[in-house]
């Protein structure tokens, strides 16, 4: 099958457009002037049920909503979209708007981008101890955007809120400095958009490199998704799938992180065949997915997708909530029910498919994981731990919170028992803020 990629430009041509009303249309060119939008052939022709759009939650994934701007933001984009305005005041108010959508929610620009000799290195994030996230400069865009990617400003031409590194070099030079670094994690936009020749020249002078403490080099990925012909007929699929064998040949554990959203995603032979391939490779296919209002937020569909998922050979890894960016309005859902979805899910699958973790916030002190809601002291409070913190210490410790069925994140909480913060709070503060306190994060 040959790539065919839909933008602004052109979804019009999309044969299927023909059969929506004028005013979706519309919706889809106004909303998708602020968040981006991509789609391909393979979305369009084998996700996407047409019988059921504009419900089709596939769709909703895809391609931009009148609800995902909140009505203020939708009534100025409105204003100059439709009005003929020239394509400079467009992107002036939409970025205006853009600004207002916290782009780099975790503090991913202020507090997770690391120094060399005292120089910040912005294609590389490093804000737990074991892992580096790398972004390569020619991985920044996907095969299709989701409408809920906590990562849209990097699609959307605001350059100074990318993250991007050409410097291969300086990855491994980064890495033998930092021996507590045993994981690097390839992300984007999405890396396997890049030509197998690209993706080499950044992993393999990492194995060249014979660095014992690196144990783990991980590949996050919706092309199995959105174009699992990257893995068939591409021109170098081959090629791909021999540089996977070569990390694993190399002693590395090579992890795949699949993004799968719906199962849908998951139907046919092109995904099937995909992942087996990989997993020949002698690579582990972890998956995740946030859960999300309008796309999957029912425990049946979490099981479908969770069983589907162990039957084709992959491992369930995470579930996430909606992050506080972009869309966060239109796909998140309380945190107490996205427990009591988690909870349900379990319950209904057999213990293979309960290696997923969740629901878990990536926040500003790490990854905050709701274990449940419980009745202490006569007072029922929210139940949470850490499964990755800034400081590793933290990971694993539980915490409570003030019983609140409407929050949707972290910042939504109060401490439970009286309490004035939560156990992290002055740490995090110190660590945060460490050219006013010295402080020792080990």
């Amino acid at each position: 099958m040959k790539y065919i990629s839909y933008l602004l430009s052109n979804f019009k041509n999309i044969p299927q457009m023909k059969n929506l009303d004028q005013q979706y249309l519309d919706d889809i060119e106004i909303v998708g002037s602020v968040l981006p939008f991509k789609t391909n052939n393979y979305v369009v022709d084998n996700l996407i049920d047409w019988s059921k759009v504009p419900d089709d939650p596939m769709f909703k994934l895809t391609f931009p909503q009148k609800d995902m701007l909140l009505p203020h933001h939708y009534e100025m984009m409105k204003s100059v979209v439709l009005n003929g305005a020239d394509k400079q005041k467009i992107k002036q108010v939409a970025n205006e708007i853009r600004m207002q959508l916290n782009p780099h929610p975790a503090g991913q620009l202020e507090y997770n981008v690391p120094m060399i000799e005292g120089e910040k290195i912005y294609g590389m994030q490093h804000k737990y101890r074991e892992t580096v996230l790398f972004f390569p400069s020619q991985g920044q865009t996907c095969h299709a955007y989701c409408t809920f990617c906590f990562r849209w400003p990097q699609f959307v031409g605001m350059e100074d809120l990318k993250f991007a590194s050409k410097e291969a070099e300086l990855l491994v030079k980064y890495v033998k400095e930092h021996t507590e670094v045993t994981d690097v994690l390839f992300t984007g936009g999405d890396p396997l958009i890049m030509k197998t020749k690209h993706l080499e020249a950044y992993i393999r002078p990492l194995l060249e490199a014979n660095l014992e403490i690196l144990r783990h080099i991980r590949i996050g990925s919706k092309a199995l998704a959105y174009w699992p012909y990257r893995f068939l007929t591409d021109d170098d699929a081959d090629d791909l799938l021999r540089l996977f064998e070569d990390v694993h040949k190399a002693g590395k554990h090579l992890a795949f992180m699949a993004h799968f959203n719906h199962p849908a995603e998951l139907e046919g032979y092109a995904v099937e065949k995909a992942i087996k391939r990989i997993l020949d490779t002698g690579a582990v296919i972890r998956t995740q997915s946030p859960v999300l209002k309008h796309i999957n937020d029912d425990s049946k569909i979490w099981a479908d997708m969770l069983r589907k998922q162990v039957k084709l050979g992959c491992v369930p890894y995470y579930m996430f909530v909606a992050r506080n960016t972009g869309a966060q309005h239109y796909f998140s859902i309380p945190l107490i029910q996205a427990w009591k979805i988690f909870r349900e899910t379990y319950q209904s699958v057999s213990g293979i498919c309960r290696t997923l973790r969740g629901p878990s916030m990536s926040c500003l002190p790490g990854k905050v994981q709701i274990l449940g809601v419980a009745e202490i002291k006569d007072e029922k409070v929210m139940v949470f731990r850490m499964i990755q913190g800034r400081n590793p210490d933290w990971a694993a410790r539980p915490f409570f919170a003030e019983n609140d069925e409407t929050a949707i994140w972290y910042t939504d909480l109060k401490p439970a028992f009286g309490e004035e913060k939560f156990f992290f709070t002055d740490e995090l503060n110190r660590i945060l803020k460490p050219e006013e306190i010295e402080y020792d994060l080990e």
